[in-house]
């Protein structure tokens, strides 16, 4: 499937992506007056890093927890229910006298609850979609996220100008409201893709299998690790540029959504095997720049071309999804949604702690050098990994107990 008609005229597909488009958008909006609402709040740069990515430093519990309900529970009562909390939580934030604990502790709950979203969603798109309009279907769904986190992040930033951050949250909680409608009015009831009832013991199973072979390893590595510390970069721009952090945020997205096009649109599938690792470098690059403190404006052409390099990210989903079975395919991206947003949040913690006792401006640059080295090592790892075993077509030979977990 290489043509966007045929892929729109695929059953589902446009409410499944209206209903990610009213989360994201939540997320986009809420988080960046979260942030500014505790920044003021506090003045502390760590505090507000923490305050908009602190979610996804909380899904490492849920994914070491939850992660089976990813393919155990039915797609579409999850994501609604996944909405609806969120709207509550969101609702809650925007309460006058919240103490900062009391932020912090339904920032913990939401990250708890949003583990299993990324699973859910990700499965639940590899059931719309067939097998070859899998790439294209997730390079739109980036996209997507990319055009909202723009029209998020600057709508975003203009109604802070006009109305205080709590008034913000209460508009990302009715958007959080909305998306759980469209799921149910739009998709259609789905059993489990797994049989047997979410558990501890069938999440800690299935993780381990996925996680025994070693190329699945070092791609969930390269998704999470240079990704979440240069997301770490992107937590500061609240503190870097106050009254541009907006702009800056929607720079970042415009150049996520050029990318996400480009390589799910444009390169052919030959080429775009070999994109991971310069994609990650020029992800992390531009933010070396940063050491000289430039203006807004330069800022946010660094960021713009930064950006581009998530794309990677597409390139090694389709890996991942070429070494797993499909009855593990909601855990095994659940797993790397779970991964990669809980190294965000520590990549953001980090960078505020560095933040805090250097600059924000000496704290992006060490976080990009940081993600650079983990690339160049990722890729020497997996080079030499290709020249112990002779590549093979297909799945991978240890696919045999990952049909059996579980």
């Amino acid at each position: 499937m290489r043509s966007y008609r045929t892929l729109f005229r695929t059953p589902e597909f446009t409410p499944f992506l209206l209903s990610f488009a009213g989360s994201a958008a939540a997320q986009t909006i809420g988080g960046l007056a979260l942030g500014t609402l505790v920044f003021r709040a506090t003045g502390s740069p760590f505090l507000s890093a923490v305050s908009m990515f602190g979610p996804q430093l909380a899904q490492l519990l849920g994914g070491a927890f939850l992660l089976s309900g990813a393919d155990r529970l039915p797609p579409r009562a999850a994501l609604c229910g996944l909405s609806l909390a969120f709207a509550a939580g969101t609702a809650v934030l925007a309460l006058p006298g919240l103490p900062v604990w009391g932020v912090f502790a339904v920032v913990l709950v939401q990250g708890l609850v949003a583990s299993l979203g990324g699973g859910v969603r990700g499965g639940l798109l590899n059931e719309i979609l067939s097998k070859d309009g899998y790439v294209l279907g997730r390079s739109v769904y980036n996209m997507l996220w990319g055009l909202t986190q723009v029209a998020g992040f600057a709508t975003g930033g203009a109604l802070l100008t006009l109305l205080s951050p709590r008034s913000c949250l209460l508009l990302a909680a009715a958007l959080y409201a909305l998306s759980a409608l469209v799921t149910r009015l739009g998709l259609t009831a789905r059993p489990p893709r797994s049989s047997g009832r979410p558990s501890v013991s069938a999440t800690w199973r299935t993780n381990a299998v996925l996680w025994s072979s070693r190329p699945r390893r070092l791609t969930y590595l390269g998704l999470w690790v240079p990704n979440g510390l240069v997301v770490g970069s992107d937590s500061l721009y609240v503190s870097y540029a106050p009254e541009a952090a907006g702009t800056l945020y929607a720079c970042g997205a415009l150049g996520m959504f050029a990318g996400d096009l480009a390589v799910g649109r444009l390169v052919p599938p030959a080429v775009r095997a070999r994109l991971a690792t310069p994609l990650r470098l020029l992800l992390a690059a531009p933010y070396l720049f940063f050491v000289l403190r430039p203006g807004v404006a330069l800022s946010a052409v660094a960021v713009t071309v930064a950006s581009v390099g998530f794309a990677a990210s597409l390139v090694l989903q389709e890996r991942l999804m070429a070494l797993t079975p499909d009855d593990l395919t909601g855990q095994a991206l659940g797993l790397h949604a779970t991964g990669m947003t809980a190294l965000q949040g520590v990549g953001a913690v980090v960078a505020g702690a560095l933040a805090q006792v250097t600059s924000p401006a000496t704290a992006m640059t060490l976080m990009a050098a940081a993600s650079i080295t983990v690339t160049l090592t990722l890729a020497r790892l997996g080079g030499r990994g290709d020249a112990r075993r002779p590549a093979v077509a297909g799945r991978p030979t240890d696919t045999t107990a990952a049909d059996g977990a579980g």
